[in-house]
């Protein structure tokens, strides 16, 4: 590995290499004049040890850069952005169904990150090696859970966890920050109500989760909590991961404890995600909290991600992404042709980043057509951050299909079991998570 992705899995969120990488990608990404200071970032983070004086003086004066004039995105933060659209609420869940579309978001959040584990790590496992590794033992496209193969061949690596989240050695849901911060959510709006403040998200994290089990964005804004910042300075002090992808994989229980209300979820989740990310990165979650509650409701796939996109800026990069998508499918692009732009629109940005990855989940959800299996199996393959993509898209299938109709080779292997590292919740049964989401919704 380079020096930046070994910074990427260490202490990214205090290695000066890896806050000075990504923060000039960040700054570039968004619309800031920092290309005269691309090579000198390039000479300090390419080292095998940091130089940390001099990495904190360019960052500083990095962030002192000006705006791009000419930049073609208006975005929240700009000073003529005005307030996203809400969208519009839809028709209130049949209570019959509640219960079986609730278990149904849990189980296939559960199976959709299991199902990503053994791949994640977008350094590596794109769409190519993914299909190449899978392909000559007839498991392509997925249909079950990755297999480890045994020999491994040469120049091929599974994500550490995979003894526990391969074809035949699952027992139980493992544990992933994915899930962590769905219970954690669970855990959040039975103590506070949905008139919680990021302060009291803050003090749950502090409470509840270990330093090292947070990742990125989320460790940053830790961090900064600590050092005694509030929100939502968290999300900015030396944070260049606020626009990845922390904040949408926190969103989901947003929309299971306000199904058919879209625009209230996304509010709920931008509220979350104000701890730790900005622009995008918030933007992100309200879609993903909008998607999942408008699942309850709508006919299909395709009618939630319509009515999702309602509560993203429409002229924010996200918004313009996720437009992109829809256009490749009205164009009739085969699944692979869709992915394959998708990388070629944003593989500029971080594998965790939030746009790329939304873009994903929007793929597997349009091209999945409605099949479980052939939702996930989709997401999955198109790389990038497997687990928590997967996680999305299966949580959004299964809302739609139901618990009931969830392919039990899919939930056998996980036993009614989550394993998580949130304080004060050891191994939770699944179905008693969803039953305490359903307590909380109003009858």
């Amino acid at each position: 590995m380079n020096p930046i992705q070994t910074a990427f899995f260490g202490h990214h969120e205090a290695d000066p290499r890896a806050l000075l990488h990504y923060e000039w990608h960040q700054r570039h990404e968004s619309g800031w004049a920092v290309d005269e200071f691309e090579q000198e970032m390039l000479e300090l983070t390419d080292t095998q040890r940091p130089v940390p004086a001099a990495c904190w003086r360019l960052l500083d004066r990095i962030e002192a850069a000006e705006r791009v004039p000419d930049w073609p995105y208006t975005e929240w933060g700009d000073p003529l952005e005005p307030e996203p659209a809400a969208a519009a609420p839809t028709p209130a869940v049949p209570v019959t169904e509640l219960s079986d579309r609730v278990r149904g978001g849990w189980l296939g959040r559960c199976v959709g990150c299991t199902l990503g584990k053994p791949l994640e790590n977008g350094f590596v496992w794109t769409p190519r090696q993914i299909r190449d590794y899978l392909e000559p033992i007839g498991r392509y496209p997925l249909r079950d859970y990755v297999p480890a193969r045994e020999p491994m061949p040469d120049g091929y690596e599974l994500h550490w966890t995979w003894r526990e989240s391969t074809l035949g050695n699952i027992a139980g849901c493992p544990r992933d920050d994915d899930i962590d911060y769905t219970i954690l959510g669970l855990h959040l709006i039975e103590r506070h109500g949905t008139e919680f403040t990021a302060d009291d998200v803050a003090a749950l994290w502090l409470e509840h989760l270990p330093f090292l089990q947070t990742y990125t964005a989320e460790r940053v804004a830790y961090r900064n909590l600590i050092d005694g910042y509030v929100p939502p300075d968290t999300a900015t002090h030396r944070n260049p991961y606020r626009e990845w992808i922390g904040a949408l994989i926190r969103a989901d229980i947003y929309g299971y404890v306000c199904p058919g209300e879209p625009a209230r979820a996304a509010a709920l989740a931008a509220r979350d995600a104000s701890l730790s990310h900005t622009g995008n990165g918030v933007w992100a979650a309200s879609w993903a909290a909008a998607l999942t509650a408008a699942a309850f409701t709508a006919a299909d796939a395709e009618t939630a991600l319509a009515v999702a996109q309602g509560v993203v800026p429409p002229r924010s990069r996200l918004a313009v992404a996720l437009a992109e998508v829809f256009d490749d499918r009205a164009r009739d692009l085969s699944w692979n042709q869709a992915v394959a732009a998708i990388h070629a629109r944003h593989g500029h940005y971080n594998w965790v980043h939030a746009i790329g990855n939304a873009c994903l989940i929007t793929a597997g959800l349009l091209w999945g057509e409605g099949d479980f299996t052939r939702t996930i199996a989709l997401t999955v393959q198109g790389g990038w951050d497997t687990d928590s993509t997967t996680a999305t898209a299966g949580s959004v299938a299964g809302i739609l299909t139901g618990a009931n109709a969830i392919p039990t080779h899919w939930t056998t292997p996980l036993q009614d079991r989550v394993h998580s590292s949130v304080a004060g919740y050891c191994d939770p049964h699944i179905t008693d998570l969803a039953t305490r989401t359903l307590t909380l919704l109003p009858r």
